[in-house]
């Protein structure tokens, strides 16, 4: 049988939760769609915390996630189903379908919280740090290294960014690794900054974070960031035609203040509708699409 809701959302992580929780506020029925691939469970698995967020500052990832879930489903206009949501299109009504394992589940609105998936640089010994020494967000965890020596390990032009911003956490190095070359003016900048350069190519990550050139030197650092590539985690956005935006770290799906796609009755929020986030970021995000979306069921 057919699955009908006045809301649905596909991913049940931070964004999708928050707006899931402005709708079950409102007491329309709405329906939650996760596939269980939280964007920063490398976090939990490498039994770090998260960071940034009021009142929960310090907090395991999937403590946030399991209270918020919790609470979410005290709710009973709200349905939870695990799985993966595949084959979005936009019905001659104006509503909106999709395949969710043998199901069909049809809504008459439709918001998209499905993150995005992060591509690292392929230096052997980084991805397996990820979230535990290395990084990508300074506010999310650079306060963490306490002002110890920090590596940048370049992976696009958007190191100059980690350059300039990460000595406000600790003494910084650019490993320029043969992907970033800068220019004299960001030369200067970096010298302005205090940021060390280091052109020798890396070899590989050991120990916690210690970075081996490829002429033999370990140079240890207390934590280390990189600049993942990132792409939508779900093909939704494209099935259902929402213009993406092209951002300085991979494509993302472009909306308006509202929150709202280019496709009517399409929302998005969270990661995978900004050039980059946060928890909070992404609960705000939420927050503005469901309340946006239950508006535009009336108006």
């Amino acid at each position: 049988m057919d699955i009908h809701t006045d809301f649905a959302i596909v991913g049940g992580s931070y964004a999708g939760m928050s707006a899931a929780l402005q709708l079950a506020r409102a007491r329309r029925q709405v329906t939650v769609i996760d596939a269980g691939l939280r964007r920063n469970r490398f976090v939990d698995e490498a039994g770090s915390t998260s960071h940034g967020f009021l009142s929960r500052d310090g907090v395991a990832p999937a403590a946030l996630w399991t209270q918020a879930r919790t609470q979410l489903l005290q709710y009973p206009s709200v349905r939870w189903i695990g799985g993966q949501a595949e084959q979005a299109r936009v019905l001659p009504s104006g509503e909106l379908s999709l395949q969710v394992g043998g199901q069909l589940l049809v809504a008459r609105r439709l918001l998209l919280a499905t993150g995005v998936r992060d591509e690292l640089p392929a230096v052997p010994g980084l991805a397996e740090r990820w979230g535990h020494s290395v990084f990508h967000c300074p506010y999310c965890h650079g306060y963490e290294v306490g002002g110890g020596a920090i590596g940048v390990i370049a992976a696009s032009p958007m190191a100059h960014h980690h350059a300039m911003m990460l000595p406000d956490w600790g003494p910084t190095t650019l490993f320029l690794n043969g992907v970033y070359a800068p220019t004299e003016a960001d030369l200067a900048d970096f010298a302005r900054r205090g940021t060390q350069i280091e052109a020798t190519p890396v070899q590989r990550i050991d120990g916690f974070a210690d970075v081996v050139l490829a002429d033999g030197r370990s140079i240890r650092m207390q934590g280390l960031f990189t600049q993942p590539r990132t792409s939508p985690a779900s093909p939704l956005a494209q099935q259902l035609g929402c213009v993406l935006a092209d951002g300085p770290m991979g494509p993302y799906v472009q909306v308006d203040a509202m929150q709202q796609t280019s496709v009517a009755n399409v929302f998005a929020c969270g990661d995978a509708a900004r050039a980059a986030g946060s928890i909070a970021l992404s609960v705000a995000d939420g927050a503005m699409a469901g309340v946006a979306a239950h508006r535009a069921s009336m108006f």
